[in-house]
């Protein structure tokens, strides 16, 4: 089975964002209590959760009662938007061999299908938003 790995800091920014997005929408979510959920260090989900509210796709609430909501509608966040937010960025010519660039001109053995699966990992990071989070082991 083809498992697409992100890095830690895009899939921790899916976990939350899938996590809040579960959320009663006028209840915030307690950094404490999403860093559980989420199974991410608090101090990891801090740095990850400014980058989130500085793109707008959650807000932050201080205080007794406080925490993160989301910053639009969910049929408004797309998942390209929370990967692109977390520091993910589709590139068809990085090498799937991991040998810096490679395109056309100068393909690696695996480069026309590596391209096919990028763009259709754009193409439903693009298509499918927080709308069609589901409710799952939270």
């Amino acid at each position: 089975m083809l498992t697409l790995h992100f890095n830690r800091t895009t899939e921790y920014a899916l976990r939350a964002m899938a996590i809040i997005a579960l959320q009663p929408q006028d209840r915030p979510m307690p950094a404490k209590a999403l860093s559980k959920a989420a199974g991410i260090p608090q101090h990891y989900l801090s740095k990850i959760m400014k980058k989130l509210v500085e793109e707008g796709l959650v807000k932050s609430k201080k205080g007794h009662g406080g925490g993160f909501i989301l910053g639009k509608p969910k049929k408004e966040i797309h998942y390209f938007d929370i990967l692109v937010a977390s520091g993910y960025e589709p590139n068809p010519n990085r090498c799937v061999f991991g040998w810096g660039e490679c395109d056309t001109e100068a393909p690696c053995p695996l480069h026309d299908s590596w391209v096919d699966l990028n763009e259709a990992l754009k193409e439903w990071a693009m298509k499918n938003t927080l709308i069609d989070v589901r409710g799952g082991p939270v």
